[in-house]
């Protein structure tokens, strides 16, 4: 975990800090760097996203994406529900007397509670600073809630290093949730206030909190349910089937495949590796960053701007079930799910190398397995019909009077009479 770049490290002025960056911050809005060395590289980079993103820095409020019943319906699928006893415990209850509010919200920095102070609460209102507003970078620029999302790690923002001006009276640390069991991002703790809550102390506090909410999640285990997830398509196909917020979305073959590596490392790739794992051979960096781009557009609640690419929400794909059944040694299970090569288009060098251990993997198991029935659904799928070592192992486990056996026998014969005029 990379170090954390503290707010007001001790020793520094408040003060002092405030009138520096919001200085900074003027001079960045006008397009000049001369300011930009004294902003923390987090904010920095963040004032960046918000500028890409065109977030207009004088908004006065934040989007309400969640209101009524479509609050409650979040609230109550969200798997955080069963770790708010322990947050209010942990921080609620004393965050009255400290004059802080408590935020939980969702991966995609929707706020879900806000609990504390009743004086603050009234008054980060005028802001939309509420449950049910969307305070994503996207939505409102550089601020803790969206800033931790975005970057995957404890961050805090004090006053004038907030994008939006209307915010810069607050200060934040907030600390993204993690999925005990796969690792995904899946919300998001936050307490806001004064300077008091960007203190190392505050920064201590919040990851302690958030490591006691993933230890509650841990043990429930099976009973934690979460909001569905997305799902991608991608074996046997050209490029990828995407469902997704109740959408089915045909992806080009890139983004299918941006994806599909993004799904299988949970924490997230830079751009240089991205570039690496995509194509044959070198390109730039900024070749990645404008199809993470595009790609954003299309589902922008789905990934996170930041440097360090990775999935908000957890995304499932067909493959990941076929490795599951193999896992548990349910072969059988694993053949009828398996429909094809991972993306055989593809010539990506990240997404051949899962297409070759998928496939290595499962063929593998059949032939030492000696599951007969399992070897002959293989065979006869597309990816094992020209396979004569498939066809030998599934002739040797079939019966002497087996009616199969001749079929087996009769394609061994072609394959191997093919093999024969070839060479």
């Amino acid at each position: 975990m990379p170090s954390l770049q503290l707010a007001l490290p001790n020793g520094v002025d408040p003060a002092s800090r405030w009138r520096l960056t919001a200085r900074a911050h003027e001079s960045f809005l006008r397009s000049d760097p001369s300011g930009d060395d004294e902003v923390r590289p987090v904010v920095l980079e963040s004032w960046r996203r918000s500028a890409a993103l065109h977030v207009d820095p004088d908004r006065r409020d934040s989007p309400m994406t969640l209101v009524d019943d479509a609050l409650a319906e979040a609230r109550a699928t969200h798997p955080l529900r069963h770790a708010m006893p322990v947050v209010r415990r942990l921080l609620v209850d004393d965050a009255a007397d400290a004059g802080v509010l408590v935020i939980v919200g969702d991966a995609r920095g929707r706020i879900l509670w806000a609990e504390g102070d009743d004086d603050l609460r009234r008054r980060a209102e005028r802001m939309h600073l509420q449950a049910g507003a969307d305070w994503c970078e996207d939505a409102m620029g550089t601020n803790a809630i969206g800033t931790a999302l975005a970057v995957g790690d404890t961050v805090q923002v004090f006053g004038s290093e907030h994008f939006a001006r209307t915010v810069q009276p607050w200060s934040c640390t907030a600390a993204p949730i993690r999925d005990p069991r796969t690792g995904h991002i899946i919300g998001v703790l936050d307490i806001t206030g004064g300077a008091s809550v960007v203190t190392p102390q505050s920064a201590f506090l919040v990851r302690s909190a958030v490591a006691a909410v993933e230890a509650e999640l841990r043990l429930l285990g099976g009973a934690l349910t979460a909001t569905p997830g997305s799902r991608l398509e991608v074996l046997g196909r050209p490029r990828g089937l995407l469902v997704h917020l109740g959408r089915n979305l045909e992806l080009s073959l890139r983004h299918t495949e941006l994806l599909l590596l993004l799904a299988d490392q949970p924490d997230g790739l830079p751009a240089s590796e991205l570039a690496w794992q995509l194509y044959e051979h070198d390109a730039a960096e900024v070749t990645v960053r404008a199809e993470m781009s595009r790609l954003r557009k299309a589902v922008p609640d789905l990934l996170s701007p930041a440097g360090q690419y990775r999935l908000r929400t957890q995304l499932r794909t067909d493959a990941m079930d076929v490795a599951d059944r193999l896992t548990r040694g349910d072969h059988r299970g694993a053949v009828e799910l398996y429909r094809g090569d991972l993306l055989p288009r593809s010539a990506a060098p990240g997404v051949v190398a899962l297409r070759y251990r998928l496939h290595g993997w499962l063929r593998n198991v059949l032939l030492q397995s000696g599951d007969g029935e399992a070897l002959r659904r293989y065979a006869m799928s597309p990816s094992g019909r020209d396979d004569a070592q498939i066809w030998r192992a599934c002739l040797d486990g079939l019966a002497p009077g087996s009616p199969q056996r001749a079929e087996a026998a009769a394609v061994l014969d072609g394959l191997d009479g093919e093999l024969g005029h070839t060479g």
